[in-house]
């Protein structure tokens, strides 16, 4: 079970001493630096084990009007920035606030580079979190359901440093920012945080407040829901994702030509029509050659859950539907196996995001442990949502019945009083992942702080949606003017994507040629997407 002991918030001077970093060139990219900071494993034992925590950064360009460092981090939980930043360097969708700004990324604790990186080894459709098949009130049987649960976390004690895992907390990632805030000099903590990312900003706004200097959260949780009651959480979500695919619908009945004619007038009730088509007769997927196995319609449904995180990626919804309505969904099975449960097809290999999500979310929130009210929960799920059930209920008995118990988790209050520097929250209003009005919970409850939104589609809103949410942040982050209360920027991006045309909507085969298509898509979007599932 997950402890619920309610610790206080540390005073900044407990956190451990920093003498500097010894930075070194490494990634592919120029210009970027990486460094290892030792900080304690327990804060409350400062003197204590010390584990490594990797820092990646490139520095400012106009070194003579640097303002300080930049700490970003792109969500998850469990995500890490710094690969994307060794990979793009200077030419990162950061590249406006690098000339003036340190751009630095922390892998936290259990992320790659970092101390004890989680990775339960294992196959993240059949034994992971969000398992298939996916159950439903006429195939769910709660006990084994919870012993599938259990099995996969035993797995992950099994082959993971346990030690890490009880000291995953957003509060203890916390401190090792303000240890490594100290360590490149800078007085104040400037943050750039994506979807989870905001959370673990309003965990340092809280523990740090003194230390606070601009700070904006994109993509916000409700941070006492995701702590105190995550099923009311992910309930919101699912019923996000579901109205996300409307809009997609929508948008797809006014625009038939950039959707390639899928559904016509009702492009809702095609896509229904195809997804009961796929799981009474699976639809094949021949041209995905590392497994050709056909689709289902959780397949389907587990796919377009993962393209509907940037309105840049419809274009892809409306090709695979398009392809799988003419019998072929190799680019579902794509989707599905590489991209939403992160499958390498040449090794046999998981990306362990979600691994790291499940540890990270279950240190963080208080999850119930009675089986029998995620029973209730999924049954109440599959009568709401008639596509994303899969992400409420029965298969989140997997954090509920999660074997490690956090140590030194944080649980609130998150007010924030008056003297600390005023946050700037940006939310998108049919955002599917973290839902605008969980924004507007947010600001409630912290009460000083200052709310822009971008009326648009699609995860977060910073870094090419629209150039009035871009040129208002990078305001606030250089002159440390929020916007005027109240401002609303459109988002700016077509369901077309014309320059994505030639390559993204032209058929080919193989799991290269796909993932060229995707990461072609991806390149359009703003890399890396954040995830709060």
């Amino acid at each position: 079970m997950i402890a619920v002991a309610v610790p206080t918030a540390a005073p900044a001077g407990a956190a451990a001493k920093s003498q500097g970093l010894d930075w070194q060139t490494c990634g592919d990219a120029p210009d970027v630096e990486c460094a290892t900071q030792a900080v304690p494993l327990d804060y409350g034992r400062p003197s204590g084990k010390q584990i490594g925590i990797a820092v990646m950064r490139v520095t400012a360009v106009d070194k003579k009007h640097r303002i300080g460092s930049l700490f970003i981090n792109p969500g998850g939980p469990g995500f890490s920035f710094g690969g994307y930043l060794q990979a793009a360097g200077r030419g990162s969708f950061l590249a406006d606030l690098n000339q003036r700004y340190d751009i630095v990324a922390i892998n936290p604790r259990g992320v790659d580079g970092s101390a004890g990186a989680i990775d339960c080894k294992v196959n993240q459709e059949t034994q992971g979190i969000y398992r298939m098949p996916f159950p439903t009130p006429f195939t769910a049987n709660i006990n084994q359901i919870a012993d599938g649960s259990r099995a996969y976390g035993r797995r992950c004690v099994a082959v993971n440093d346990v030690d890490i895992l009880a000291h995953a907390s957003s509060a203890e990632t916390a401190h090792d920012m303000d240890v490594i805030r100290a360590a490149v000099g800078d007085k104040k903590l400037n943050y750039l945080g994506f979807s989870y990312g905001t959370f673990l900003g309003t965990t340092y706004l809280k523990l740090f407040a003194n230390h606070v200097g601009r700070v904006v959260l994109d993509g916000p949780l409700d941070a006492d829901a995701y702590q105190s009651d995550p099923l009311k959480g992910s309930n919101e979500q699912t019923a996000a994702f579901e109205r996300e695919l409307g809009r997609f619908f929508q948008a797809c009945a006014a625009d038939q030509a950039d959707c390639l004619n899928f559904g016509g007038a009702d492009p809702w009730d095609a896509y229904d029509q195809l997804i009961d088509q796929a799981n009474a007769s699976p639809i094949p997927a021949p041209d995905y050659t590392p497994d050709p196995r056909p689709v289902n319609g959780d397949v389907i449904n587990n796919a377009v859950v993962t393209d509907l995180y940037a309105k840049q990626f419809w274009p892809e919804i409306a090709q695979a539907l398009a392809e799988a309505q003419a019998g072929d969904a190799s680019l579902f099975r794509f989707l599905n196996d590489e991209i939403a449960y992160g499958g390498n097809p040449e090794t046999g290999t998981y990306d362990p995001g979600s691994d790291r999500f499940v540890a990270i979310s279950s240190a963080d929130s208080i999850w119930p442990t009675n089986l029998a009210v995620y029973d209730r929960e999924g049954d109440q799920a599959w009568g709401m949502f008639d596509h994303f059930y899969s992400n409420h209920g029965y298969l989140e008995t997997g954090f509920g019945l999660w074997p490690v118990r956090a140590k030194d988790a944080y649980y609130g209050p998150y007010n924030l009083t008056k003297s600390t520097p005023t946050p700037l929250v940006v939310a998108t209003t049919y955002d599917p992942a973290t839902p605008y009005r969980g924004a507007l919970r947010l600001v409630r409850t912290l009460g000083n702080a200052r709310l822009l939104t971008m009326r648009g589609d699609g995860h977060t809103a910073y870094g090419g949606n629209s150039p009035c949410i871009d040129d208002a942040v990078n305001a606030y982050l250089t002159d440390g003017t929020p916007p005027a209360a109240g401002t609303s920027c459109k988002q700016d991006v077509p369901f077309a994507q014309p320059q994505l045309q030639a390559q993204a909507l032209t058929k080919s085969s193989g799991s290269s040629s796909l993932m060229a298509r995707h990461l072609n898509l991806l390149r359009n979007s703003k890399p890396p997407l954040p995830s709060a599932r």
